[in-house]
Order: C-alpha cells, then structure tokens, then sequence
C-alpha cells in the first residue's frame, strides 16, 4: 500500500562526533523530534563521520543532526560532508548545532551544512526539518523515505 507524505515518518539520525562527550543537549533534541512525531535513531557520542554516514545510510536517514560542543565541529563536520558526497546522499539534509562562535556558521554552511542551530530553541530544528524534507518529496529529490 502506498504512503502519503504525511504518513511517511521523517526519519532523523541524531550523534555526537569525535570525543565530545557533553550529550544532554542531543538527547534533548533526539527527545523533541520524537514527540514531534520523527523517527530519531540516536547513535550517542564519540561517533566517527564514517560510522554516522554509515549508520545513515543503513537507517535510510532524511536528516543527520550533529551535536558538537567541544569544537570539533570544523575538523569532523567537512568529513561527514565528503563521505555523504561520496555515497550521493544529496536528498539527506545535515543540520549542526551546539556552542560555537557564529562566525564559523558561514564557514559550516559553505562547506555542505544546510542548517546551523545554536542555543535552546528547539521549535526551529523541527519546523526547519519539517519544511525542507517536504519540499524534497515534493521536488522529487528523497526527503521522506
């Protein structure tokens, strides 16, 4: 039987990378997806970019969210980028978010991050992921799986 989109359940692949080990924040975001009604695999911390695109892709994820507190976020993030180029996930968004300094969102967001979080506002990660995964599905480019 076929889905709709709005029975599809966007699936959200949500890990700490490297040796951050700070996950209070993730948890929270991975709990938030879920009562907002995602399906969130929550791969926990000291993650490498090449288990999280791995586990993405046998998850078949519509979003990978990176937490990143430790400032690790410019060493492992453009790895994750490279690795998801390699196995053509361009339909998976990549959000990031944590605490660092906003002049390297710019920075982030030009190296293949489409959406760059920080704080404690968590309606905006679930509206963001929302809307763009159904104008993927609608564009015929994956989004919802």
């Amino acid at each position: 039987m076929a889905h709709t989109i709005a029975e599809q359940k966007i699936r959200v692949l949500i890990s700490k990378v490297g040796l951050d080990g700070h996950d209070r924040g993730a948890k929270i975001v991975a709990s938030m997806l879920r009562d907002a009604g995602m399906e969130v695999i929550y791969l926990g911390r000291f993650q490498t970019p090449e288990n999280i695109v791995r586990a993405a892709i046998e998850e078949d994820a519509d979003v990978i969210g990176l937490s990143c507190l430790s400032g690790v976020h410019l060493t492992h993030t453009p790895k994750v980028v490279e690795l998801m180029q390699d196995n053509q996930m361009d339909d998976v968004l990549l959000i990031v978010g944590g605490v660092f300094p906003v002049q390297e969102i710019a920075q982030l967001k030009e190296g293949g991050v489409d959406e760059v979080f920080m704080g404690s506002l968590t309606a905006p990660i679930v509206d963001y992921i929302r809307e763009r995964c159904r104008k993927n599905q609608h564009h015929g480019i994956g989004g919802v799986g």
